[in-house]
């Protein structure tokens, strides 16, 4: 089972315990294992790579997202996201180019396994090992080849409180940062709440903390019971809140851990405007809580309640687990999954989204394909749903499948489903596919340009024929579909390469539309304020950025578009003080970085300090070697930062990056300092 001293994200920031280092150099001479030993490149064949993946189909998909919000976070730092099975076997890795070329040179690539027994004491090993997240930096590693890697990584949990995987951040050990483990923590806890809503579809779970304004987050505690209060499972942060391993739970009931019967729960959510609980627990702490009911109408039927009654809608909204948000429901417990996004609510403000929105308002109804184009991030899915959502084909699935997070050699099988025995792995019953799931509604392709040529050739016959064949199967199945497709790729260009099919490209485009990038935006502070907005409900408490804030992501590329947006959001609520304002210290530091120095340039920077009139500083101060000399008793503690700020910046040719590093600094600290600086001279001046 899970360590459960591992449910606290504070234990993600520090550093391994040395014994534990101890303790695994030690495992790996009993391995046979020298530390001289040369990488082993040994890696398992593309069909049982194939096999791993299907085997660990739901870890992988789920986790896969996650890996792609985390590499954002960390791109351009010579780092790598990996995903590993229970065994330490790599499933799969994204990173950046230059350092991939290096990870290979040490076999840190997909059907290699890392476990302690293969690679010595590593982060991937050592924390599956230990079952909790680990730091292995530089020479900590047994193996001399891995000394110039610094890894951060935290084991992945299923529902029922197993270890099934791993998620890892590798990269240069001069690059190291203790901090990333946090972040790896975080997303791990992530994928695996994530595989905890997809379990116990019949039950009731309960989300819970101590402070209300933590449910909702990765930290809230989550429980799950069936409808006469026994417990199914609970998840890590819920195992440290009750102070219970998972083994010890088994024996409790709803009642028995939180004080109430499990009618009254049911009793609570009758009401029409439902309130967050406050629940005790067995140590006399009370938590606040909001119960999720996974399939409302069968649940309600068993307690004589009807659909119409409750006003329970007639088919969810994909994804959206029919979550009671108790504290926003005034038409019922089921307000807010029946509360859908529209084209109208996706209109705030800029001129080109609103076009958007126009055209495609305009084909309402008409089933006419659609085309959305944008960079990563901008909201093509959104745009997608709320189509759904305003056609008349909204009380079937919206079914959205990304064809460039499915490996090939598994997208056929989502795409199309497959028959009992089509693969080896394959389920007893077989799958059905998206295709055939979206019957009825809708079929969202994102990412579209990266479906193999193969595939793409079955895709345009199911669209013409309006049929689909499961693989290993003989018997078809007619299917009644609006597709809308996505990508950020250019498609003429790869159809001129031979890399997408022009019959395909014509069959897929009836309406094209553009998502502009959010740098280029002209309705930031509206998007920031709904963001807010939606966790401020959630939380039962008022967000909003401090103004100073407003004004560096205005000036900020973003990247990552309004994923990034609302993922450094929804962090930062989090992480703001009581008066739910969101100040620089709430923003992770190398986003921080990046935001001040976009809004004043290193060499802008630079030119600043240059400006800086040091004779002002006393000459005992500190020079140009960078090395304290005596101080003089008259000097200030603002002029000794200045004087070795400059020095620091002298002898690295004003690399900031450089400059920080050997101060001993961020480089947002720097920053700050030549803002404050700045402000001071023009105050004087």
């Amino acid at each position: 089972m899970y360590d459960l001293r591992t449910s606290g994200l504070a234990d993600a920031v520090g550093l391994m315990d040395p014994a534990v280092i101890t303790s695994s150099h030690q495992r790996c001479s009993n391995f046979g294992l020298t530390e001289s030993d040369l990488p082993d490149f040994c890696r398992i064949s593309k069909p049982e790579l194939d096999e791993r993946l299907e085997v660990n189909r739901a870890l992988h998909l789920h986790a896969l997202p996650v890996m792609e919000s985390l590499y954002e976070q960390i791109s351009n730092t010579h780092n790598m996201v990996m995903l590993t099975d229970s065994d330490g076997l790599i499933l799969h890795a994204l990173g950046d180019n230059d350092f991939l070329e290096k990870a290979d040179k040490v076999a840190l690539s997909p059907g290699v396994s890392w476990s302690e027994r293969h690679k010595g004491t590593n982060a991937v090993g050592t924390a599956l090992y230990e079952r909790r997240p680990a730091v292995v930096n530089g020479p900590e590693h047994y193996l001399r080849a891995n000394h110039f890697l610094t890894c951060s990584c935290a084991p992945i949990v299923d529902p029922h409180g197993q270890v099934i995987g791993a998620l890892d951040v590798s990269g240069d050990h001069r690059g190291f940062h203790r901090h990333t483990l946090a972040l790896v923590n975080m997303s791990a806890q992530i994928i695996g709440n994530q595989l905890f809503a997809e379990a116990f579809p019949e039950g009731i779970r309960i989300h819970f903390h101590a402070r209300a304004e933590f449910i909702g987050t990765i930290v809230e505690g989550i429980v799950a019971f069936t409808p006469t209060g026994r417990l199914l499972s609970a998840n890590r942060s819920a195992q440290y809140q009750l102070g219970m391993s998972i083994n010890a739970l088994q024996a409790h009931t709803f009642s028995s851990l939180f004080g109430l019967p499990m009618s009254s729960l049911l009793d609570h959510y009758r009401s029409a405007n439902p309130g967050l609980l406050s629940l005790s627990l067995n140590s006399g702490a009370t938590v606040r809580a909001r119960a999720e009911f996974r399939t409302p109408s069968l649940m309600f039927a068993s307690m004589g309640w009807t659909d119409s009654s409750m006003g329970i809608p007639a088919m969810l909204q994909p994804g959206e687990n029919a979550r009671t948000a108790v504290d926003t429901a005034p038409a019922g417990p089921l307000k807010q999954a029946a509360r859908v996004a529209s084209l109208n609510c996706l209109d705030v403000g800029d001129k080109q989204v609103a076009h958007a929105v126009q055209m495609v308002s305009k084909i309402k109804g008409r089933d006419i394909p659609i085309l959305i184009l944008g960079e990563t991030g901008t909201g093509k899915e959104l745009l997608a749903k709320a189509i759904h959502n305003d056609s008349h084909r909204n009380q079937a699935e919206f079914v959205a499948v990304n064809c460039a997070s499915i490996p090939e050699s598994l997208i056929e099988s989502e795409l199309f489903g497959y028959h009992e025995g089509a693969f080896t792995g394959a389920k007893k019953k077989g799958g059905i596919g998206k295709i055939v799931q979206a019957n009825g509604g809708t079929l969202f392709l994102d990412e579209i340009g990266d479906m193999p040529l193969p595939l793409q050739a079955r895709l345009l016959r199911v669209l013409q024929d309006r049929i689909v064949t499961p693989l290993g199967g003989t018997k078809s199945i007619p299917v009644d579909i609006a597709v809308i497709c996505a990508t950020n790729r250019d498609l003429k260009d790869m159809i001129s390469k031979g890399q997408f099919r022009d019959d395909l490209y014509y069959r897929l485009v009836g309406l094209v539309v553009r998502l502009p990038a959010l740098r280029i935006r002209t309705d930031m502070p509206v998007l920031v304020e709904k963001i807010l907005g939606a966790e401020s409900v959630a939380a039962n408490t008022t967000y909003r950025l401090d103004a100073d804030v407003l004004s560096l992501f205005q000036k900020y590329s973003w990247p990552g578009n309004i994923r990034q947006l609302n993922n450094v959001l929804r962090t930062a609520c989090v992480m703001a003080g009581s008066d739910g304002v969101i100040r620089h210290q709430d923003l992770p530091e190398d986003l921080l970085d990046e935001m001040l120095a976009s809004s004043n340039p290193p060499e802008t920077a630079w030119q600043n300090l240059q400006s800086v009139n040091l004779s002002d500083v006393p000459a005992a101060g500190i020079p140009a070697t960078g090395k304290p000399a005596a101080v003089a008793p008259e000097m200030k503690l603002e002029d000794m930062q200045i004087a070795a700020m400059a020095a620091a910046l002298a002898q690295h040719n004003g690399n900031l990056s450089s400059a920080a590093r050997a101060l001993g600094v961020s480089r947002n600290t720097v920053y700050r300092k030549l803002e404050h600086l700045q402000s001071g001279r023009s105050r004087r001046s």
